[in-house]
C-alpha cells in the first residue's frame, strides 16, 4: 500500500524503537532490527526511511550528547535527521527514568538468588530497588521530549511528529512467573514506573503539536502473562540470553506499533 502523504520517515529513539533481538539485525552496534516499527511503518506507507534509533538511547543522546557502545560511538540522533523527512517518530524517555534497566537488573538478581555461588551478586544487584522518579526527574524527561519535538520541527519543517509511547510490559494482571520473577510488591512498583514513563509522553504531547500514539494503553491487554504478549520476558535459562532482549518488544509487538501509528495518521 502506498500513501502519497508521507514520502520520507525518520525515526528517533531507544530500544523500544530499534528492536534488539528481532531478526534480521540491520545494525548490530545499534541493536537495530530491520523489522522494527520504523521499518514496518515506512514499508506500509511506501516511504523512504532514515532509522537513527539506538538501544540505550536517552533524550540527551538524541538531542546533543554522543552515545557510546562497546562497538561504536554514535553522534546525537538529531544530527542525522534529514530535512526532507515529512514524518518523524520518537520513542524515548524510558532510559531517562531507568525503566527497563531496573526491570532487567532485578530479574537477573532474582535468577541469581537461587545459587549459593551467585547469591552475593544477586544481593548486590537487588540492593537498589525499583526507581521512584521525583517530579523534577519526570519534568526533565518531558521537557527533553519537548526539546526533541521542537528541534525536529525546525530541521524538518512541515514534518508530522509522532510521539510513540512504550508498550506495556507489566500489566494489571501480570503475576509472578518464570518470565517475570518479581514479588507482587515489585511488580506493582514496576507497573507504576511504566505509568510514569507514559505520563512523560502525555506531558510532552500536551505542550507540542506532536501526535501521541498511546501504546501503553493500546497494549494493556498484551502485557507479560497475557494470552498474546507483545513483549519478551526473562528466558528460562540465563544462557538463552544470547541474542535475546528481555522486557522488549517482540516481532508481533512491532507490527502492532506500526499498525497503531498508521491508524492514528489516518484518523
Amino acid at each position: 500500500m502506498s500513501d502519497p502523504e508521507y514520502r520520507h520517515v525518520a525515526a528517533l529513539g531507544s530500544s523500544f524503537a530499534s528492536g534488539p533481538g528481532i531478526e534480521p539485525i540491520e545494525d548490530r552496534a545499534a541493536r537495530r532490527s530491520a523489522r522494527n516499527y520504523p521499518h514496518l511503518l515506512a514499508e506500509t506507507l511506501g516511504a523512504a526511511l532514515t532509522d537513527l534509533t539506538v538501544a540505550g538511547a536517552t533524550t540527551a543522546t538524541i538531542i546533543d550528547t554522543p552515545q557510546r557502545s562497546l562497538l561504536r560511538k554514535f553522534p546525537p540522533q538529531l544530527d542525522g535527521l534529514p530535512g526532507i523527512a515529512d514524518l518523524v517518530t520518537i520513542t524515548a524517555g524510558g532510559n531517562d527514568l531507568n525503566y527497563i534497566g531496573a526491570m532487567t537488573r532485578l530479574a537477573f538478581a532474582a535468577r541469581l538468588a537461587g545459587n549459593a555461588l551467585t547469591r552475593p551478586l544477586s544481593s548486590l544487584l537487588s540492593r537498589v530497588g525499583v526507581p521512584t522518579p521525583s517530579p523534577d526527574e519526570v519534568e526533565l524527561a518531558a521537557a527533553n521530549l519537548v526539546r526533541i519535538v521542537e528541534a525536529v520541527t525546525k530541521r524538518a519543517a512541515g514534518a508530522r511528529v509522532v510521539l510513540v509511547d512504550y508498550l506495556t510490559v507489566i500489566g494489571e494482571h501480570t503475576t509472578t512467573s518464570g518470565e517475570t520473577p518479581f514479588p507482587a510488591s515489585t511488580l506493582d512498583m514496576l507497573r507504576r514506573l511504566g505509568d510514569t514513563v507514559s505520563e512523560v509522553f502525555t506531558l510532552a504531547a500536551g505542550r507540542t503539536s506532536a501526535t501521541l500514539v498511546p501504546m501503553r494503553e493500546l497494549s494493556a491487554s498484551h502485557a507479560l502473562g497475557s494470552a498474546d504478549p507483545w513483549v519478551t520476558g526473562m528466558p528460562a535459562r540465563l544462557r538463552d540470553l544470547a541474542g535475546c532482549a528481555p522486557f522488549h518488544p517482540k516481532a508481533n509487538g512491532m507490527r502492532a506499533v506500526a499498525a497503531a501509528i498508521v491508524d492514528r495518521l489516518r484518523e
